[in-house]
């Protein structure tokens, strides 16, 4: 194995067949002389999580520093989540978001009860949400739930007394998805953690879509605007005259950071230090590509130590020759998801004192 130095935080592993390609930051990073404060993390013992208005930096940060602990530490032996049901609910169709769902239960030892796709489900005969969320109740102890309507996680909650996580509701929101991309951003650089003092060492911010339409670009950029202190300026990139819509609008601008929006990549590509990019959108009752003109690939002029982040599935926006490069953060967003998903289910179900407390001194009490 080759280990290509990029700058002083990140290395990038070369020439062995079992690491993927990309850019992989040590999780270990995250951890460095900054314990887990556990107090935070209870917080959410018992919570639903609907939206990113319900976090604060502190509790994405301890979030993220948890799921950095359980990728760097084997604590499935202990089976923490042992004796618990999940039912993964998705009447939209998935392959990432419950795959990861469904791996991070059962890593942890707990068992999945599943619907794949929702017409298999009483809804096809009439069934509400809200009488499918009743029987819930008995079913399990947590619900994921995917749905083509953005109204979904309001119906269902109606009656569901079990934590419900939210994997993405229409055009709304998909708040574990930006979970995923700030676990990546924050291993790749920890020091965004903390109020950065030199303006040098803030990022610039490129999101190459459509936040007002795309859930998970919605939910990145409101997670953004937690680290506001951290950024020194938004871009972006859309083929839509007013890419936000009025509710981002008025976020962004009451969150004092500089930002524009452009329909030129070219114009502000090599001054990015993070690409946030999507294609995808579902809009109405059919899934729609948006923002086709802009791409990347590796003749792009990206800045040396630019990376890109994708939550994937992909088309041609992002070209495969960035897969080998040190840009691609994208598949690291990808596999970090798994373990933010199990930190968020050991903090739901109030799973701590499963633990392996010998192993693993670094949690603050």
């Amino acid at each position: 194995m080759v280990t290509r130095t990029i700058n002083s935080d990140v290395a990038v592993q070369e020439a062995d067949p079992h690491i993927p390609h990309g850019l992989h930051p040590d999780p270990k990073k995250l951890l460095k002389q900054d314990p887990i404060n556990m107090h935070i993390l209870k917080r959410l013992t018992g919570q639903s999580v609907v939206s990113v208005k319900q976090f604060d930096k502190q509790l994405v940060c301890e979030l993220c520093k948890f799921a950095a602990l359980l990728e760097a530490t084997e604590i499935g032996k202990s089976h923490p989540l042992d004796g618990k049901i999940v039912i993964t609910a998705f009447f939209e169709a998935s392959t990432r978001t419950r795959l990861s769902f469904e791996s991070a239960v059962l890593r942890l030892d707990g068992k999945i009860i599943s619907i794949p796709e929702g017409h298999s489900t009483g809804v096809a005969k009439g069934e509400s949400l809200s009488d499918i969320g009743e029987m819930f109740n008995a079913y399990g102890d947590a619900v994921v739930m995917r749905h083509t309507e953005t109204s979904a996680i309001e119906e269902i909650m109606r009656n569901l007394r079990i934590p419900l996580i939210n994997a993405g509701n229409g055009s709304g929101e998909h708040p574990t998805q930006a979970l995923a991309d700030w676990f990546a951003i924050l291993k790749w650089k920890p020091q965004l953690k903390e109020t950065l003092k030199r303006e040098s060492d803030k990022i610039h911010l490129g999101i190459l879509g459509t936040p007002g339409s795309m859930r998970a670009v919605n939910s990145f950029l409101q997670m953004s605007l937690l680290f506001r202190e951290n950024i020194k300026r938004i871009s972006i990139v859309s083929e839509l005259a007013d890419p936000l819509g009025e509710e981002l609008t008025e976020q962004l601008e009451a969150s004092g950071l500089d930002f524009q929006i452009t329909n030129n990549i070219n114009e502000v590509v090599s001054d990015l230090d993070v690409i946030y990019m999507n294609s995808i959108a579902f809009l109405g009752d059919s899934y729609k590509s948006l923002d086709s003109r802009f791409k990347l690939n590796q003749q792009t002029e990206l800045k040396d130590n630019a990376v890109v982040l994708h939550p994937l599935a992909r088309l041609d926006e992002l070209d495969p020759t960035l897969d080998g490069t040190h840009h691609n953060l994208y598949f690291t967003q990808a596999h970090g998801a798994v373990f933010i998903r199990q930190a968020l289910f050991i903090s739901l179900l109030n799973r701590f004192d499963r633990l392996p407390q010998e192993q693993i001194p670094v949690l603050h009490q």
